[in-house]
């Protein structure tokens, strides 16, 4: 199969909501700010699409195309109460047509304000979807279950994915992009040493790792982040969607248990729990670059890459490639995790005070 990611795209039915293929930068500025020789890429995820941008639109593309090829009238998942996933999938929804219901659960020890109301609850109120609250230790996906019984007995017809999309339906999405990154390597002359990415729901690495299998590339390019699951659930999980992504699209390749790789150094505490790690990561490259990552997923994972590069993982010369998974409403909620005391802080970027 040649890896045609349009042509990928349109075999299974993906609907349109992001331009494709989202642009690769180049971070000179973080790189003279390390000053490793390591030259490092970002691949513009978070700018894409509707609903605020991020990687869940590539997931929902061939989710929703499912969806509405199925006869669906409705899509029904699950996350946190913060979740990027719902939120995309109710602006997504929004743009094809289709009723929305999110099953958000309290996973999160945070009962501040700004968490409970702000970032992408917000956002999901906006964008019409309707909401249902549920306790941490609820199973989501039970109860999105029972709901859309619900709605059957009502005479609608709802689809149901559970969190952040990671069907091996919605990890085509990055099966697709894996493709695209190996066409972006070509038409730059570049090849990276490593394409950097989170994992919370597993989709992401699982759909790249799948999708560089299908190609016959190199799958241990491809590293994680966990910020969910512990490294041994997360490596497990991702090893299961990728495999079962392969086999459920009939794509060729296989992938190994010593082929998927996942960093578990930066889940500090636990899920959406702040560190300072991922503090001093968001403003390292929103002073050096002007960009934005998310406290949950993209901060952390960010932090992760900074560690291996200034630690020598990667030689001068070298080039690394991080996917920017967006979740920019997120840093909202987590207004309390950036005081005026961090906020305020200088930093060395080029040599001096950032604030001379």
């Amino acid at each position: 199969m040649s890896p045609d990611p349009q042509a990928l795209r349109a075999r299974h039915g993906a609907v349109s909501l992001l331009a494709h293929p989202s642009p690769i930068e180049r971070l000179t500025r973080l790189e003279a700010a390390l000053g490793t020789g390591v030259r490092i890429y970002g691949k513009r995820d978070d700018v894409a699409g509707i609903g605020g941008g991020g990687n869940k639109l590539r997931k929902l593309e061939f989710l929703l195309g499912d969806a509405i090829a199925r006869g669906c009238d409705t899509f029904v998942t699950t996350g946190g109460l913060q979740s990027n996933h719902a939120r995309l999938s109710a602006a997504a929804a929004a743009r094809m047509g289709l009723g929305c219901e999110l099953v958000l659960a309290d996973v999160v020890p945070r009962h501040d304000a700004d968490y409970r109301g702000n970032g992408n609850l917000l956002l999901d109120a906006i964008f019409g979807a309707t909401v249902h609250h549920v306790p941490g230790d609820t199973d989501p996906l039970a109860f999105a279950h029972i709901r859309a019984e619900a709605l059957r007995a009502e005479g609608r017809k709802p689809y149901v994915v559970g969190a952040g999309g990671s069907s091996p339906v919605g990890a085509l999405g990055y099966v697709a992009c894996a493709w695209e990154i190996l066409d972006q390597e070509a038409a730059l002359g570049e090849r990276f040493a490593r394409i950097v990415v989170p994992n919370g729901s597993a989709g992401t690495h699982a759909g790249l790792a799948a999708g560089m299998a299908a190609a016959g590339a190199d799958v241990t390019r491809v590293q994680s982040y966990a910020v969910l699951a512990t490294p041994e659930r997360a490596h497990a999980e991702t090893l299961a969607l990728a495999q079962a992504t392969l086999a459920a699209n009939a794509l060729p390749g296989r992938v190994s248990a010593s082929e998927v790789v996942i960093d578990g150094s930066q889940r500090g505490p636990g899920y959406g729990i702040p560190t300072e790690a991922m503090r001093e990561a968001v403003e390292l490259l929103a002073r050096t670059e002007g960009l934005l990552l998310d406290p949950v997923y993209s901060g952390k994972a960010f932090a992760g890459l900074l560690a291996a590069i200034r630690g020598g993982a990667f030689q001068p010369g070298e080039a690394v490639l991080y996917v920017m998974t967006g979740g920019v409403p997120g840093l909202f909620a987590y207004r309390g995790a950036f005081n005026q005391e961090t906020s305020a802080r200088s930093l060395d970027i080029d040599g001096k005070s950032a604030a001379a």
